[in-house]
């Protein structure tokens, strides 16, 4: 058996056409494999970024050309039974031809496509292209054979299986491409070869139990043996000549489990899968890292409705979330190290699910496999986002193929807890004017109720399925209604204000989320209008939510100072960003007895956008971020509306009984104290506790100069609670004193206040765009100190740091 990458040598051209520029018709440019269209041509200067300004625009023809590479190879020098022309990716609707001769046609991004070459390769140069339709004019004819099918934006997204988001989405740009896009190469091999290994984990107690389930090609037929060992665990099947299929059962005693983080250790173990001809010689290998565990999804319903509990090893786990989106349009782009980064932001602010959205990709095996690494739970939809999308063929066989292909991939990953059949489909044929557009055509309902769940059943049983998200449990009940299942919280973003989430005690919040624009520097990199303004040309185009800017208004006109000039305007609105997700997370948290889970919207961009990202597309971290390490701290004390009055509630996602006093002062923003009270907290493990406040703390003399500040532990982690909104609390101009000294790899700002200085946060990022600072969103009373430790490639202007803009707070706004 021998296994060739091809890699080398390719080529690209585009077909002639009237859209194609002269400057690209007739021209061969070096391409890049794995690799896409995009990149080539960036590469070989013919296109100019498509992230900066509104060159996207320019680009939309590259979406409507048919596309060729080309390269040459030797064949395997050695004889095989089999020579396999392995495509691991091709993105989307493609026709292979190995020395002039078609061997297969694609029309699948999200699945692989093997095709034996043997009998056409020769000695010497062998020359194979991959030439790719346009897939507008692929899925614009499946359109018109079909009818058409109403989405969410005006494009043809759902009429072929490829990432929808290249498409373009409201915070992504429309950038169609092609290319081939994963691993290629040729796969050389005789007797037989491991076709499918799906290893299916389970718990008996406290032993492991792993059922191997083997599919093996063959090119003889004779008897196959198939060993497989985890741990110290062997097992071993002989294959009859004939069989294509075995199963082989293992049990490990009292394996070291697989938690998720916070929950304990990772422990991950060696399965190696080895198939051997008769003679004893090994023919194929397949090896993964598996861990033990147990995954439950309690939907029983209760007084409260339907809840949605995800327990694993008989622990419920109460999810922090976000939402994961491709993180660049070009997914080759995106390296194990760009991932790990990532994975370390979101960890880093106590997420311990990333949620894999189902209008972009199954994520590649370096994401799952440093999610089974650093504990980080995995809710993967199925590719179907925003749309009603046909049953009809080629798309139905198409679904069944690639749904079966990635369940089978994934389940070696103990990340990986849930399988989710679409983004909003179900909730859209209710509610967003479907059915009568429809009229009677299919539009996915028996991709969720019937195929995919029907794959997931047969192939991994040992993971739940839900249908959508939003979903209810059941068609009887509407799919977003909150106290059932899952649900999405947009009303909030598009039509009221954030204190609305108040209003909901849902089981689970699968989606919700606030707008901002990314750091100054990415704005900077990628936006060149003079002046910067948030209406400016290029602000504006990479605005792609409806009516984005105007939404951004309404939260800034019911909460802060108006803005003076473009530098409050972009602290202001991140700043508001940052509450309203706080603000909600920290109310579901609080109602941890009837909500089981939280997945904020969202942590990362595929580009530089004004979106609802924690983590903008540069892969730097807004506001929001801190605020999400705040709010979903493992120990959270959050002061909540309850009752008419005001409580503390104290939320314990630890094992360990928190117990602490919690001391309670309501004083004047110049720090004078007006009442004060002290609380004992016992919060036992994986639960909440809230305790009422005397009126006394709850109803102050003068709204628009108090404030409540209640502290607890050892650490006397602060949380405020103002009683009027700060567009309306009487300010004073914010003054305070400030020291910079050099530290190992950078520097550390101390500000010390002599007044109440509101969120104040650094934004070294427009002094060095390397510049990077752990803290942020600090509140101070007069006399009071923090530091805020900047890292960067080099020492910052001193002067600089600790002045407007650089250094802002809420009650500096009208210092300009």
């Amino acid at each position: 058996m021998s296994r060739q990458a091809l890699y080398d040598g390719w080529t690209l051209r585009a077909t002639p056409g009237a859209q194609v520029p002269a400057e690209v018709a007739d021209r061969s440019v070096p391409a890049t494999v794995p690799g896409c269209v995009h990149t080539d041509l960036l590469d070989a200067g013919l296109i100019p970024d498509p992230h900066l300004d509104d060159n996207e625009l320019s680009l939309a023809w590259i979406g409507r050309t048919d596309w060729h590479y080309r390269t040459t190879f030797s064949a395997p020098a050695c004889d095989h039974d089999r020579v396999d022309l392995v495509c691991a990716g091709l993105d989307t609707v493609a026709t292979i031809t190995v020395n002039g001769a078609e061997v297969g046609r694609t029309e699948n991004m999200h699945r692989s496509y093997r095709f034996d070459v043997g009998a056409l390769l020769r000695d010497g140069d062998n020359d194979l292209a991959v030439a790719f339709d346009s897939a507008y004019r692929y899925a614009e004819a499946q359109q018109a054979r079909l009818g058409d099918r109403p989405n969410a934006y005006p494009e043809p997204f759902h009429f072929i299986r490829k990432m929808a988001c290249n498409f373009g989405w409201d915070w992504g740009p429309t950038l169609v491409t092609a290319g081939i896009w994963q691993d290629i190469g040729l796969h050389a091999w005789s007797t037989a070869r491991l076709a499918g290994v799906r290893p299916l984990v389970t718990m008996d107690g406290r032993d492991g139990r792993v059922e191997v389930h083997v599919e093996v090609e063959r090119a003889a037929d004779v008897p196959l043996t198939v060993r497989a060992t985890v741990a110290d665990a062997h097992a071993e099947v002989v294959v009859p000549a004939g069989q294509r299929t075995a199963v082989l059962t293992l049990t490990v005693r009292e394996p070291a489990l697989w938690w998720p983080r916070g929950y304990g250790e990772q422990a991950r173990h060696l399965l190696d899968v080895t198939l051997h001809a008769p003679d004893g010689d090994t023919l194929d290998g397949w090896s993964r890292r598996i861990g033990f565990r147990s995954v439950r999804l309690d939907t029983t319903p209760d007084a409260h409705g339907t809840p949605f509990v995800l327990s694993v090893n008989d622990v419920p786990v109460f999810v922090r979330g976000v939402n994961w989106i491709p993180d660049d349009v070009f997914p080759t782009r995106i390296t194990r190290d760009r991932l790990a980064g990532r994975f370390d932001q979101a960890i880093g602010a106590n997420v311990n699910l990333l949620r894999v959205w189902g209008g972009g990709r199954y994520e590649s095996e370096d994401f799952y496999d440093l999610a089974d690494e650093r504990g980080l739970l995995v809710q993967q939809d199925f590719l179907f986002a925003c749309a009603a999308y046909p049953e009809e063929e080629p798309f139905a066989g198409e679904v069944a193929a690639e749904a079966a292909e990635q369940v089978t991939r994934l389940t070696p990953h103990p990340s990986l807890v849930l399988w989710t059949g679409n983004n909003e489909n179900i909730w859209g044929w209710h509610d967003w004017d479907w059915q009568e557009p429809l009229a009677g055509r299919t539009w996915g309902r028996g991709y969720y109720l019937d195929v995919l769940p029907r794959i997931v059943g047969e192939l991994d049983p040992t993971r739940p399925y839900w249908p959508g998200s939003p979903w209810s449990g059941t068609e009887t009940i509407h799919p977003n209604d909150p106290a059932h299942g899952t649900t999405h919280i947009w009303d909030v973003w598009n039509t009221d204000d954030y204190t609305k989430y108040r209003e909901y005690v849902p089981r689970f919040v699968a989606e919700f989320g606030y707008q901002a624009p990314p750091a100054y520097a990415t704005l900077r990199r990628s936006i060149s209008d003079e002046p910067l303004a948030h209406d400016s040309p290029g602000m504006a185009h990479h605005q792609k939510a409806a009516g984005g800017d105007a939404k951004l208004q309404r939260g800034l006109d019911a909460h802060l100072p108006a803005p003076v000039d473009f530098d409050d305007w972009h602290y202001l609105t991140q700043l508001n960003q940052a509450r309203a997700i706080q603000l909600g997370v920290e109310h579901f948290r609080s109602h941890r007895d009837v909500c089981a889970g939280t997945i904020v919207w969202q942590l990362n961009d595929c580009w530089p956008v004004t979106s609802w990202s924690a983590v903008d597309g540069d892969g730097r971290r807004k506001p929001l971020w801190y605020a999400l390490r705040h709010a979903y701290a493992d120990r959270l004390l959050t002061v909540q509306p309850r009752d008419g009055g005001l409580a503390l509630v104290a939320v314990n996602e630890t094992g360990e009984p928190w117990q602490a006093s919690a001391s309670v002062t309501r004083l004047t923003l110049a720090g004078e104290p007006r009442a004060k009270n002290s609380l004992d907290l016992d919060v036992p493990a994986y639960s909440s506790v809230t305790l009422a406040l005397p009126a006394d703390l709850v109803r102050p003399d003068d709204a628009r100069r108090e404030l409540l500040i209640a502290e607890a532990g050892e650490t006397a982690e602060r949380v405020l609670w103002f009683f009027a909104e700060d567009r309306d609390v009487v300010w004073p101009a914010a003054a305070w004193d400030a020291t910079v000294e050099p530290v190992d790899g950078g520097q550390r700002v101390r500000v010390t206040a002599r007044t109440v200085l509101r969120d104040l946060t650094l934004f070294p990022d427009r002094l060095d765009v390397s510049a990077t600072v752990d803290a942020a969103l600090v509140t101070l009373l007069p006399d009071e100190s923090t530091t805020f430790t900047v890292r960067a490639a080099g020492p910052l202007d001193e002067v600089a740091l600790v002045a407007r803009p650089v250094l802002r707070c809420v009650n500096d706004v009208d210092a300009s």
